[in-house]
């Protein structure tokens, strides 16, 4: 039986996708979870070699984050 994931948090909906990697109704309840919370502002490309290296960064840095 599986579990009911509109009532798992992101924490718990994101282990159990861990633990159930083959689970494709888990995954699609985990991606629309987290697109449900992403965050809606956006950001120009980067345009110079300098602002490629901080988006790079700000990327390591929130992937950190993350884990």
């Amino acid at each position: 039986m599986k579990p009911n994931f509109k009532t798992m948090n992101k924490s718990e909906l994101r282990a159990y996708f861990l633990q159930n990697i083959e689970d494709k109704e888990a995954f699609y309840a985990l991606m629309d979870r987290l697109k449900t919370n992403a965050p809606t502002k956006t950001y120009p490309c980067p345009n110079t070699p300098e602002n490629l290296e901080i988006m790079k960064q700000a990327i390591r840095e929130k992937l950190e984050k993350l884990e």
